[in-house]
């Protein structure tokens, strides 16, 4: 690892600056590094775990297909680990990251916009009582719904928080997504159509290739948790392993909340995967 890695690294925590595959690799050497050496404070790792997180989703959205960035990760691996702690090339590299990372891991708020919708993540903290931490929010045919991560602090708790039109009251929910062990990558369902203009409904797999976290509680929202101008609705609480999942899958594909209620009607909320890995390493800072 020599010094023109580390100006690499360090030339800004965006994208523009150098291919997304490249900048990939050289936060994954850092991370792997960190890990080994122990190189940074928890917000400086942090920031630099969130930035290698958006630095896969922009691959894939350039076409990198997971094989290639898989292969990435294991080559970025072995750089770090050949090269001792204390030398100077980890050194100067580390020095680069802090400089340029630190400012950076001193933010609150991010936005993480995607091609229909955004994530926005907060990792202010609190004393008085949940609120949302990573967020996605929108309407749907007959409601509105936020989903994401809520919690005092940190990355916490995967959520959709639902209200009706009619008042309808969904007793339970589920959160569809592409089974990634019967499939290869995302389903695009573009049809001669640019991916930015497709539509949520089309980044989904066909039924036999989708898998499915059930809600694992229910209850009233409270206003913590609803939108300003909201009075009432129903919140859902999913396993932690749904969230891992999720921060499993490509930025361009889309995932489902499917609200059940009686008499075997069904209303669904799509949300757009986009950076929500990235927003949720974002978030660690706070737990740290």
């Amino acid at each position: 690892m020599g010094t023109s890695l580390a100006v690499a690294i360090a030339a800004t925590p965006g994208l523009a600056c150098a291919g997304s595959v490249d900048l990939f690799y050289e936060r994954t050497v850092m991370t792997a590094a960190d890990a080994r050496c122990g190189l940074f404070t928890g917000p400086v790792g942090s920031a630099l775990a969130a930035a290698q997180a958006q630095a896969r989703g922009a691959a894939l959205r350039a076409g990198a297909d997971r094989a290639t960035l898989n292969a990435v990760a294991r080559r970025a691996a072995q750089k770090a680990e050949a090269v001792p702690c204390d030398s100077a090339d980890i050194d100067a590299a580390a020095s680069r990251v802090r400089t340029a990372f630190e400012g950076y891991a001193k933010l609150i708020k991010m936005d993480y916009p995607g091609d229909v919708s955004a994530w926005r993540a907060d990792r202010s903290s609190s004393s008085t009582g949940a609120r949302w931490r990573l967020i996605q929010d929108g309407g749907f045919d007959g409601g509105r719904m936020a989903f994401g991560l809520a919690g005092r602090a940190g990355a916490n708790r995967l959520m959709a928080v639902a209200t009706f039109t009619d008042g309808g009251e969904p007793y339970a929910a589920r959160l569809v997504l592409r089974n990634v062990d019967l499939t290869l990558g995302p389903y695009l369902d573009t049809r001669g159509e640019s991916l930015d203009r497709l539509p949520l409904t089309r980044r989904l797999p066909p039924v036999s290739a989708q898998t499915a976290y059930s809600a694992e509680a229910r209850s009233r929202a409270g206003l913590d948790l609803l939108p300003k101008d909201v009075k009432t609705g129903w919140a859902f609480r999913f396993p932690a392993e749904a969230a891992r999942a999720l921060s499993g899958l490509d930025p361009r594909e889309a995932v489902m909340v499917e609200f059940l209620f009686a008499g075997d009607t069904t209303r669904r909320a799509y949300v757009e995967v986009g950076d929500f890995a990235a927003g949720r390493a974002f978030l660690q800072t706070a737990s740290r």
